[in-house]
């Protein structure tokens, strides 16, 4: 195994458990939440079952970019729900004061969590393919102290 691939093993884990912990957070939540305001519910229903695929396509898929940056916008899309639910409200009069503990920290540390592990597969990627081939490196030539390509 290369070091990139190991790499790539490491990264996808990582979002791997920020999904998942994505998805028992709000998992956890949703009851309340449809009964509190039902489209806060019905947002959390959904962005876990994605979340959950993300997982899913991250753990078994050898072309992850799509679940990478799916996740990628769903985790930013809640974090900024969260904020502007704390801040100006949504819509239906929806505003939740405090930070609900240990909820609110919990999923946001998933969250921002996994937008930089995407953030590093991302750079990760992008410096594996920029990486020189072996062939394209100069070596020199056995006994004649003269630089081949």
């Amino acid at each position: 195994m290369t070091s990139a691939s190991v790499t790539d093993v490491t990264l996808r884990g990582l979002g791997v458990c920020c999904a998942l912990g994505n998805v028992v957070l709000h998992g956890l939540l949703i009851p309340d939440h449809l009964e509190e305001k039902f489209y806060i519910g019905v947002l959390f229903a959904v962005g876990s079952a994605v979340m959950l695929l993300v997982a899913a396509a991250l753990a078994t898929s050898k072309r992850a970019l799509g679940a990478w940056l799916t996740g990628a916008t769903v985790s930013l899309g809640m974090i900024a729900g969260f904020l502007l639910s704390r801040t100006v409200g949504l819509p239906g009069g929806y505003y939740e004061p405090g930070w609900e503990p240990p909820y609110g920290p919990l999923s946001l540390m998933a969250e921002g969590l996994f937008v930089l592990t995407c953030l590093a597969w991302l750079g990760e990627r992008s410096t594996t393919r920029a990486a020189p081939k072996p062939t394209d490196r100069v070596r020199t030539a056995p006994g004649s102290g003269q630089r081949t390509r």
